[in-house]
C-alpha cells in the first residue's frame, strides 16, 4: 500500500498563521510510522504537477494571480488563510499525490493521499483552506491521458464538495457523490451528480444506514475505472466545525464500508484526507490514521 506524503517540515519558512489546519499532516504518518501500520517504504513524495496540468483544471486567470500573489483581500479571506507563495508550491505536491497515487492504486487496490479532499477549490478561485483541487486534477488528468474513462468521487467530508461539482457539472465522465450536513458550510451548495444531505447530530446507525442505501446503487450505475474517496473526519461529534454526531466507531465502520465495496467490485480507490478540526488534536489523528489502518487490514 503506498501512501503519498509532503512533509511539512519542508515548508518551515511558512509562518505559523499560514500552518493552519496543517499540524496534522505530520502527526499523522508519525502515529502511523510508530504503531506500525506503515513503515518507510509505503511513503512516496511525489512530484509537483505541471503548469500544463494544472491548467486543464483551473483557469489561466486564477493560475496567473497565484502565481504572482496578485490577490485580492476578499480572495484571499475566501481561502480562508494568508496567502504565502509556499502554500501553492505545497498544493502543487498534494495535487500530484492524488494524480500518482491512481497508479499504486491501480496496482495494489489502494493508494492514500496523507493529504488531500480540497474539494472547495473551483476552476477560478480556491475556497475554504483549499488551493487547488486535487481530485479534479487528477481526475482530468486521468481522462486525458486515456489511462481512465469513467470517474466516480465519494466525498463523505461533512461539507459539501462544491468547488468539485462545479467544475464537473458539464462533465459525464465523472460522477460526484456527496454525503454531507445539510445545514454546514457551504452555505450556497452547488449540484453534484447525487447529494445527500444530512440533518445535524446525526449518528452512528442513522448515518451508516444512509450510507449503505445510497452509494452501492452508484458504484453499480457508473461503473468507474477508479473511485476517489474523500474521508474527511470532521463528521465526529468531536469535530468544532461538523454539526454531526458520528463516534469514532461509526467513522471507521464507514471507511470499512467504502474500501470493502471497491474491493468486491475491483474498483481501485485513492483516499485523500480531507477534513478534521476536533478540539483534541488526539482525535483527529486516531480518526484519520482508522483509515490507513482500515486500508491496510482490507488490501492486505
Amino acid at each position: 500500500m503506498k501512501v503519498a506524503y509532503c512533509p511539512i517540515y519542508r515548508y518551515t519558512k511558512l509562518p505559523p498563521e499560514h500552518r493552519f489546519p496543517m499540524e496534522k499532516y505530520d502527526l499523522l504518518p508519525q502515529q502511523l510510522l510508530y504503531e506500525g501500520t506503515l513503515t518507510e517504504e509505503n511513503f512516496f513524495e511525489p512530484t509537483p504537477i505541471s503548469e500544463e496540468q494544472i491548467l486543464r483544471t483551473h483557469s489561466l486567470a486564477f493560475w496567473e494571480k497565484l502565481k504572482t500573489g496578485n490577490l485580492s483581500r476578499q480572495e484571499i479571506r475566501t481561502m480562508g488563510f494568508p496567502f504565502h507563495e509556499l502554500l501553492v508550491e505545497r498544493a502543487k505536491v498534494i495535487a500530484a499525490g492524488s494524480l500518482e497515487a491512481f497508479y499504486h492504486a491501480k496496482k495494489d487496490g489502494v493508494a492514500l493521499n496523507i493529504a488531500g479532499g480540497t474539494h472547495h477549490s473551483y476552476a477560478d478561485r480556491g475556497e475554504g483552506f483549499c488551493l487547488f483541487n486535487d481530485f479534479a486534477i487528477a481526475s482530468n488528468e486521468l481522462l486525458y491521458r486515456g489511462d481512465a474513462n469513467q470517474i466516480l468521487i465519494v466525498d463523505l467530508d461533512v461539507h459539501q464538495g462544491n468547488g468539485t461539482a462545479h467544475i464537473f457539472k458539464e462533465e459525464p465522465r465523472v460522477f460526484t457523490f456527496s454525503m454531507h450536513g445539510e445545514h454546514n458550510y457551504p452555505l450556497r451548495k452547488e449540484r453534484s451528480d447525487k447529494d445527500v444531505p444530512l440533518r445535524d447530530g446525526i449518528g452512528d446507525d442513522e448515518y451508516l444506514e444512509i450510507l449503505y442505501k445510497e452509494l452501492p446503487p452508484v458504484v453499480e450505475a457508473v461503473k468507474p475505472d477508479v473511485i476517489f474517496y474523500l474521508s474527511g473526519v470532521d463528521i465526529l461529534a468531536t469535530d468544532k466545525l461538523g454539526r454531526l454526531g458520528v463516534s469514532k466507531l461509526g467513522c471507521k465502520m464507514r471507511d470499512e464500508f467504502v474500501f470493502k465495496l471497491c474491493k468486491s467490485h475491483e474498483i481501485p480507490v485513492v483516499a485523500a484526507m480531507g477534513g478534521g478540526y476536533s478540539v483534541q488534536i488526539g482525535d483527529i489523528i486516531d480518526a484519520h490514521a482508522n483509515t490507513f489502518r482500515v486500508a491496510s487490514h482490507i488490501f492486505t
